[in-house]
Formats: structure tokens, C-alpha cells, sequence
């Protein structure tokens, strides 16, 4: 009689592994309470184990022409840990900043991702249940700004502890859902009437709620990432970029107006002071350009670097990712943070091509990744969004997102019987 015990190995591995991918799931869906978020993720990292158990531990299968940026990926996560390590190690107040391990839990959020949301199904799971709660999430900083919020002295952050920690959310879920909609128009109507109507609701609510949170790094960044999608998408429709900035400049009430254009106002203090930022972090960096300040010092040694006619005497960060990086850990982690960047650009870039371009199968899903990514960059030259933990969990399993999709279906045809284009995608 055969043993029963292995035949409800495999059974019982299934459930430790659709559990292991709910709690990852849920880790992400619950980012705007950072402590269920917290504990979500550490269960997910511990039942990880029993859901790989006698399974090959290896990254998810995937074409050829991701083998070495797979590999890069892996090298450059690497290297930004080892650089964080050494940094702590060399710090000038080792006890101030050990503390700053505890990002490396923090990015358990992108190999979790590679090992547990495997294939296409399991990464669309992920992003409509991100997008969905940046919906929900955008409403409730719509709910405050009706209550009295909304202007500079209060913003509105939804349920995050700061509005910069709101925008920078909500910047990672525009884009992956206006890809959506642009690249996977076809898709979602075969769905049905209800999977574009939620979409299109979620993606009007976190616009208005970028808007009113009057952070115009986002607004950088959003720009950015929809000329992107749109170039790709309808190059046509650049010719009415233009006319859509008129009509933005006589329509936007004037608050809004004002904010807007003094991004590019040197006399506005907040820029002013982000030079002061950027000079101070430079003698910083200049300094101890290998090992840096040590992480968590930038705000205690900042006084000492600071010009003298910056505007405040403290600051709790340069307000730029590579300054910031550069300055707390020297010029090797930003070269780190830099690659583990750059990787999932040329990785998502390569699969799209490979799968046929805006024809493609999954090509929302890429191009979400390309614009998220970029617009995350684009916005962090203004702000320390990769030093928002619920910011850069979200980023690191978008980052991930290439690597999960796994061997693509071969690129559709062009011809008699192939599938077209929605009609705002046509060339």
C-alpha cells in the first residue's frame, strides 16, 4: 500500500504557497497602515520557506533575454545592501545609525515578489488590488480636503502619516492604471463593463487627489510618466500637449495655477532651499565620498554643511535620492541605487519589444512598469521618496514585475485575423 504522507506533500505545499503569495499581496494592499503592513510582510517572509520546500529555489522561468539582467538585478540588490553595511560599519555615530539596517527587511519586498508572484495571473492580482486601494486610499484625501484641508499649511495625506508619503503612492498607481486603460483597453472590455468602470473611477480619483495634495514633485513625475506612455501609445497626441497646457492654465483655479508655476521659481523658498540642499549634500558627499556621513546622520550634520543663506537651518533630508544616498553613504550606493533602478527599465524594455510592442499581450503591464519607474525617479530628483517605506515597497515590487510575468506567450501577428489596436492607440 502506498504511503499516504507524500501524496499530501504537494497539497499542503499549494496552500503554504497561495498563502505565502496572499500575505505578500496583502503586505502591499495595506500600506497605508504600516504597522498591519509591517506584520503582513513578516509572516509572508517566514511561511516563504514552507512554500518552497523541496521546490527549486530559483527565480521564476523567463525568455532568454532577461538571463542577464536577472542576474544584474541580483548583483545590484546585492551591492546596495553591502554598501548600506559598510556604511553603518564606517559611520561616524555607528550606534546612531544602525538603526538603518532594518531597511533590508524593507527590501525583502522585491525578491519575495520574484519568488512568490509567479506569472501573469498573480501579478495582475497584485496591481488591480494596489490600484484599487490607491483609489479608496485617494478618496479619503479627497474626504479631508472637503472637510477643510487643501491648503499649503494642510495638505491632504489621506491615511498616510505625510503628504509626501500620499503622493508618492498614489504616482505609482496612476501610471500602472493609466497604462491599464491605454495598453489593455481590449482586455478589460472582454471583462466586462465593471472591470473599465472601476478603473476609470479609481484613476479620476487619484488625480484629483495628486492635485489637491499640491506636491509638485509628483506632479513632475506624473507629467513625465503619461508624455511617456502617450509617446509610445498615440504619438499623435503629443501635438496636443500644447493646447492641453492652455487649457490647464485658463481653467485651474488660481491656487492651483500658482503652485504649478512656481516649480521653475528660483525665488520661491522651497526651491531656494532645495540648492542649499543639493550644495550641502555635495560637500558631504566630497568629504567622504566612499562611506559617507552614515546613514541617519544627514540630519544631524546638515547645520554644519549647510550655505549660510539657506532658508532653514534643519532639514530631515536633501530632498533628492542620489544626494541623499550619496551623502549618508558615499558614491558606491548611489552607483547601487542606480543600477537596481536602471535594471527593470532595460528588463521590461526588452520583454516589450520581444512581445510584439503596444501589441503585445502585456503590454500595459510593461509599460506601467517603464512609466511608474521612471516618474518614481523623475519625482525622486525633488524629494527622498525611496526613503518612504510605504513609497518604496510599492516601487521595488513594480520593479519586480518584468522578472514575475515569466516565458511570454509569442507576439501576435499583423494581419488577416490578428487583433487591432483600440482605436485611441492607433498609429
Amino acid at each position: 500500500m502506498q504511503p499516504t504522507e507524500p501524496a499530501a506533500q504537494p497539497s499542503t505545499r499549494g496552500a503554504a504557497q497561495g498563502a505565502a503569495f496572499w500575505l505578500y499581496a496583502g503586505h502591499l494592499y495595506t500600506l497605508f497602515g504600516i504597522a498591519l503592513s509591517n506584520v503582513l510582510g513578516g509572516l509572508a517572509l517566514l511561511v516563504t520557506p514552507f512554500a518552497l520546500r523541496r521546490r527549486a529555489r530559483r527565480w521564476p522561468s523567463t525568455v532568454p533575454a532577461l538571463e542577464a539582467p536577472r542576474r544584474w538585478l541580483a548583483a545590484s540588490l546585492l551591492l546596495y545592501v553591502a554598501t548600506l553595511i559598510l556604511a553603518v560599519a564606517a559611520s561616524q555615530r555607528p550606534a546612531v545609525s544602525f538603526g538603518a539596517l532594518g531597511e533590508i527587511l524593507n527590501l525583502m519586498t522585491l525578491p519575495l515578489g520574484l519568488v512568490l508572484v509567479r506569472g501573469e495571473a498573480r501579478v495582475r492580482r497584485v496591481v488591480d488590488g494596489v490600484c484599487a486601494v490607491g483609489g479608496l486610499v485617494a478618496l479619503a484625501g479627497l474626504a479631508q480636503y472637503l472637510s477643510g484641508f487643501g491648503d499649503i499649511e494642510r495638505r491632504i495625506r489621506g491615511p498616510f502619516s505625510h503628504w509626501m508619503t500620499f503622493s508618492g503612492f498614489l504616482l505609482l498607481c496612476d501610471l500602472l492604471l493609466v497604462a491599464a486603460l491605454l495598453f489593455g483597453w481590449r482586455r478589460l472590455r472582454r471583462r466586462g463593463l465593471w472591470a473599465v468602470a472601476w478603473r476609470c473611477g479609481a484613476l479620476l480619483a487619484i488625480n484629483a487627489a495628486l492635485l489637491g495634495s499640491l506636491t509638485r514633485s509628483a506632479w513632475v513625475g506624473a507629467a513625465v510618466g503619461v508624455l511617456l506612455l502617450v509617446a509610445v501609445g498615440a504619438p499623435r497626441a503629443l501635438a496636443a500637449v500644447p493646447l492641453a497646457a492652455v487649457v490647464f492654465v485658463l481653467l485651474a483655479p488660481v491656487p492651483l495655477l500658482h503652485r504649478a508655476l512656481s516649480t521653475l521659481d528660483l525665488r520661491d523658498p522651497s526651491n531656494y532651499d532645495r540648492l542649499a540642499m543639493a550644495e550641502a549634500g555635495a560637500r558631504m558627499i566630497a568629504e567622504r565620498p566612499l562611506t559617507g556621513q552614515g546613514p541617519d546622520l544627514v540630519e544631524e550634520r546638515y547645520p554644519i554643511y549647510r550655505p549660510p543663506s539657506a532658508v532653514r537651518y534643519w532639514v530631515p533630508h536633501l530632498h533628492d535620492n542620489l544626494l541623499q544616498l550619496g551623502a549618508e553613504r558615499g558614491l558606491p550606493a548611489m552607483a547601487a541605487f542606480l543600477a537596481l533602478m536602471t535594471v527593470p527599465l532595460v528588463a521590461a524594455g526588452r520583454l516589450y519589444r520581444r512581445e510584439g510592442g503596444r501589441l503585445g499581450p502585456r503590454a500595459d503591464l510593461l509599460l506601467g512598469t517603464l512609466a511608474a519607474l521612471t516618474a518614481f525617479l523623475v519625482a525622486g530628483v525633488f524629494e527622498f521618496n525611496w526613503g518612504d517605506t510605504e513609497v518604496q515597497r510599492l516601487a521595488l515590487f513594480v520593479m519586480a514585475v518584468p522578472f514575475c510575468l515569466g516565458t511570454p506567450s509569442p507576439a501576435p501577428l499583423r494581419g488577416a485575423g490578428s487583433p487591432r489596436p483600440p482605436a485611441i492607440l492607433a498609429p
